[in-house]
């Protein structure tokens, strides 16, 4: 049981964002079907797979800066020297933890300007998809801390 879970945390972003993809591909699929066949449709399944939509490209967006998988440009640092190499990669990371960091504290300022904004059909707070940006961000910038531990650990070894 203890691995399960362990492998639900270690795989949290990828399983949501998963889940996300799965409910906009499903609405959008039944509302066409609807529209095609019966002349109507799902009123709020536009919205709902937009807001899904949003949190799967953010979590996705978290899932691959966890994995150190987003396309990065290493040709020339793979010339430097090993010590080289070690500087730069804690100043690229000292960088990424303060953007990341930077825009989870941007989102905070959003939600808080735009919790009140009701979505346009159902009336529910804007918040449940702007929020994502504040959690992937947030998620984001805990991996940066953890990527730059990382690296001073292994440059001092």
């Amino acid at each position: 049981m203890g691995s399960v879970v362990k492998k639900f945390f270690s795989n949290f972003e990828e399983i949501f964002a998963s889940s996300f993809i799965i409910i906009t591909t499903v609405l959008v699929m039944m509302n066409v079907v609807l529209r095609y066949f019966f002349k109507t449709g799902i009123y709020w399944s536009e919205e709902v797979a937009t807001g899904c939509f949003v949190w799967a490209v953010f979590l996705g967006s978290a899932a691959g800066y966890k994995r150190k998988i987003h396309v990065g440009v290493d040709m020339i640092i793979n010339y430097f020297s090993p010590t080289t190499k070690y500087i730069v990669n804690i100043i690229v990371d000292a960088i990424l933890l303060f953007i990341n960091g930077y825009i989870t504290y941007i989102a905070i300022i959003y939600l808080s300007l735009s919790y009140k904004k009701p979505t346009p059909v159902l009336g529910i707070s804007s918040a449940f998809i702007s929020s994502s940006i504040l959690f992937s961000f947030a998620i984001m910038s805990i991996y940066s801390i953890r990527f730059l531990i990382h690296d001073i650990k292994e440059g001092r070894k």
